[in-house]
């Protein structure tokens, strides 16, 4: 129920998974501040991940996809928010055409970092210091509050909640065993192959985690079948979920998992957000500017001269920042995470590596 008393806010949300779970971070700083009713501008995928933010009180969904400018429905969307009475709007992306909506809705503390050419659209316009802020979550933080106030001390952490009511349907609808503990794989990258730990490497840390008495299961969208059914080959432990779970449902998932191993990818920050523990894996990418945010996580990342590039490509042709990263480095980055040797319990160690033929 809205209070009398309590501040509305409208954020306008990021396009990326990973970004829309960072974005939690601000909203848990506002909260902090005082009281406050949130509701997000989100594309409407995002809306499971909203659902599961308790900060938010509703999500809105952007009729546009990513990229349309449309102007003319812009305004009609703010026009259709103008009697929602917001006392102030964030506007997350830097982007020109995201600032319309607030600035057509009428609401009067417009408030963003500098960006394409959007002086008149937003009123609170801040200017980003990127070597004070290296990190996407200190950005969107640092918006909770006035210009030049410090960044709360911790900073907050996001934080989802599984929907529990939808666990045992999900594992009944799949054929998951509940009595099988299950390290879940995320092999994709929406960015591209540069950012992608090589399948045999799944597949080879796959085979070692079933001789131990673990099931496998690769979340991912459609567009992961095909690595999910590499890594799924010959192997009946591995479930290959991948393009078979809504965004929802893959939340839900990997807070039942006992870790999970994942290249830098939308779902490793729904992993950490999770406090599930968690091998991330980078390699065109950098760990400094958009990391897992929780305790129980190893960064798996080579350094080498050649990276980060953030290409999504590799330009060299070898990607030795990710094929170097070899399968016996993450499982003895899942022991020390606490991972047990055997399903049954045991002490946390280097799980043997059972290697194709």
């Amino acid at each position: 129920m809205t209070s009398a008393t309590s501040r509305k806010i409208l954020v306008v949300g990021p396009s990326w998974v990973g970004d829309m779970v960072m974005a939690q971070s601000l909203f848990k700083a506002l909260k902090q501040r005082g009281a406050c009713d949130i509701d997000v501008l989100a594309p409407g995928w995002s809306l499971p991940i909203l659902d599961r933010m308790p900060e938010v009180r509703r999500g809105v969904v952007m009729p546009l996809g990513h990229g349309e400018f449309d102007l003319a429905k812009r305004r009609q969307l703010g026009k259709s928010l103008a009697g929602e009475g917001y006392d102030q709007a964030i506007v997350l992306p830097g982007s020109l055409k995201s600032a319309f909506v607030p600035f057509f809705a009428g609401i009067p503390q417009r408030t963003g970092f500098r960006g394409e050419m959007r002086y008149i659209l937003l009123n609170d316009l801040r200017k980003l210091d990127k070597v004070a802020l290296p990190m996407t979550v200190q950005r969107f933080t640092a918006l909770a509050a006035p210009a030049g106030t410090p960044l709360p001390e911790p900073l907050p952490m996001p934080r989802l909640v599984a929907q529990a009511d939808n666990q045992p349907h999900l594992r009944e609808k799949h054929g998951l065993p509940a009595e099988v503990p299950a390290v879940a794989f995320m092999p994709g990258a929406e960015y591209g192959p540069a950012k992608q730990w090589p399948i045999p490497h799944f597949a080879a840390l796959a085979r070692s985690l079933a001789e131990q008495g673990f099931q496998i299961w690769v979340l991912g969208s459609n567009k992961d079948r095909e690595a999910g059914k590499a890594i799924a080959a010959g192997n009946p432990a591995v479930h290959n979920l991948a393009g078979l779970t809504a965004l929802g449902d893959a939340v839900d998932l990997l807070a039942m998992s006992a870790a999970a191993v994942t290249n830098d990818s939308g779902l490793m920050h729904v992993a950490a957000a999770l406090d599930v523990p968690l091998v991330a894996i980078y390699g065109s990418s950098s760990p400094e500017h958009t990391p897992p945010l929780s305790s129980r996580v190893s960064i798996q990342t080579l350094r080498l001269d050649c990276s980060p590039c953030f290409k999504r490509v590799c330009p060299l042709g070898h990607t030795r920042c990710l094929t170097d990263i070899a399968p016996e480095r993450v499982l003895a980055a899942l022991g020390e995470l606490g991972l047990p040797c055997t399903a049954a319990g045991g002490t946390a160690q280097v799980i043997p590596l059972v290697r194709g033929a």
